[in-house]
């Protein structure tokens, strides 16, 4: 991981950013850096922030939890968008890296060693500050990053997009047969149930004792497969962007891919319902459907139309994402970990002491904790834009 200066950056990103460039962002072939993929970046590594971090856990608004089991809302909708993200930036970096001269097996180490780095920075971020091995949580969200992007990667490089497209239906009918068609062990039926699925089953075998729940993983081994799935619809969207089409054919074939995607995954639902904790391949499809739909829009509007100003901080956070989303999620793990001593001499966890004195005091219960997840959010936001004045962007 390290800091990249200006000179090793795509040219123009400033300036692109902030307006000065009014006009389409060209993808095939262009040095011109695509804006909308940093700011619909950037949005979801904000909401990611934003989901993560309520004042308290007892007080937060219903759209921003997750759905129990079968079903979704919005905060649902935030992981599968950063996987398809890495799908769609795969494909035009490596196009790119291709068109300067990288080989093959400079590709391959350069997906490996991210996919290690992201997988330790997971470990990292799990075990923080105590690091306890004999109970730390292996799976998570960066190592589920790092997975997917390896396989994806790996796929990507070893096929063309035939290829690419039957390993994304291979991906999530296999996925399908296996949790709908299979016994579970010991109970004798397939189920999609909480307490018992295929999944579950495999993570508490192989994982015991380091999951994040005591039988299973929101981010298990199993349903990592049609995770990958997500970043494949990525790849095959960068496919997309960099055909020698119009902008507005560009925008229109998100928008109708997003729209087909959405009404695929919903039919999808009756059979294998949509199910982020399984990661079901309806909800694989459905959250593609309105990745594409809402990247669409941003497209058309920052990198075709080139209304770009008002979208400056979430590029901020979209250049430095994994750096953000690591010392963020540190900072607060440091918060509920970490004491203060009040005037009266009794000890409080930091990130109590603060809600309660700060926030809790100026609103409703529910409307004190979002007040200070959005605080969280813009004091994050406030740090990487020290980053972003300073040029330094976190390479991994």
């Amino acid at each position: 991981m390290t800091a990249i200066s200006p000179d090793t950056q795509s040219p123009d990103v400033a300036r692109a950013a902030t307006g000065a460039e009014h006009g389409s962002t060209t993808v095939t072939g262009s040095s011109q850096r695509m804006i909308s993929l940093d700011v619909f970046r950037g949005l979801t590594i904000a909401a990611m922030i934003l989901v993560n971090n309520p004042g308290t856990w007892k007080s937060v608004y219903g759209p921003l939890r997750h759905a129990e089991w079968n079903g979704w809302t919005p905060t649902d909708l935030v992981f599968p968008f950063f996987l398809f993200i890495v799908g769609v930036s795969l494909t035009l970096s490596f196009a790119r890296r291709r068109a300067q001269g990288a080989s093959q097996a400079d590709l391959f180490k350069q997906v490996v060693r991210r996919s290690l780095l992201i997988f330790a920075l997971g470990l990292l971020l799990n075990g923080f500050p105590y690091y306890d091995l004999s109970r730390i949580r292996i799976p998570g969200v960066l190592q589920r990053i790092a997975l997917c992007y390896l396989f994806a990667a790996l796929i990507f490089l070893t096929t063309r997009i035939r290829g690419q497209i039957i390993a994304t239906v291979g991906l999530l009918g296999g996925y399908w047969i296996l949790m709908t068609a299979v016994p579970i062990p010991g109970i004798g039926h397939s189920s999609l149930t909480m307490q018992s699925n295929l999944a579950a089953y495999i993570d508490n075998a192989l994982l015991h004792g380091h999951i994040y729940r005591p039988a299973w993983d929101p981010e298990g081994l199993l349903s990592t497969l049609p995770a990958i799935a997500s970043v494949l619809l990525g790849i095959l969207t960068g496919h997309w962007l960099r055909a020698a089409k119009s902008p507005l054919s560009r925008t229109r074939g998100l928008l109708l891919g997003g729209a087909i995607g959405i009404l695929a995954g919903q039919l999808m639902s009756f059979w294998f319902p949509i199910n982020k904790n399984l990661w079901t391949s309806s909800y694989t499809v459905f959250t593609a459907g309105m990745a594409l739909v809402l990247f669409g829009i941003c497209y058309w509007i920052i990198d075709v139309q080139g209304y770009r100003k008002w979208a400056i901080p979430f590029v901020v956070y979209g250049m430095n994402a994994i750096a953000v989303y690591v010392l963020s999620g540190l900072a607060a793990k440091a918060s509920v970990t970490w004491t203060v001593t009040q005037a009266v001499g009794s000890k409080v966890l930091i990130q109590t002491f603060l809600y309660t004195k700060f926030f809790a005091p100026l609103a409703s219960p529910v409307n004190a904790s979002l007040m200070w997840a959005i605080a969280y959010v813009v004091f994050w936001m406030g740090v990487m834009w020290v980053f972003y004045w300073k040029k330094i962007f976190i390479k991994i």
